[in-house]
């Protein structure tokens, strides 16, 4: 399955640290590889429609996606820092997941 990246995401995770980078290139990997199939701890579903991918490290780093189209559709990216997810991180990725339909 394919993986969809806009600008915005790929300036996110060029402005991480390189052992981080390393970290989402290679969950971003496990995604195209077992899409639906890949689940705790590296996915889990926040909202309908919208997963988190989850990479731990130095950084908590989350990217909202969506299966959109026979694709899968990174919609937003953040440096987790508290135990819920921020609203207005949400509410972006919400947007992004509307704009889509």
């Amino acid at each position: 399955m394919e993986i969809k990246i806009d600008k915005s995401i790929e300036k996110f995770i060029q402005s991480l640290d390189d052992n981080t980078i390393a970290k989402v290139l290679r969950v971003i990997d496990l995604l195209e590889r077992f899409h639906h199939d890949l689940g705790m701890p590296h996915t889990k579903k926040v909202c309908a429609g919208i997963f988190e991918l989850r990479v731990r490290g130095k950084q908590e780093i989350r990217l909202m996606y969506a299966f959109h189209a026979s694709k899968i559709v990174l919609l937003h990216g953040f440096v987790k820092k508290s135990q819920k997810i921020p609203q207005k991180e949400l509410k972006l990725a919400q947007q992004k997941f509307q704009d889509l339909q």
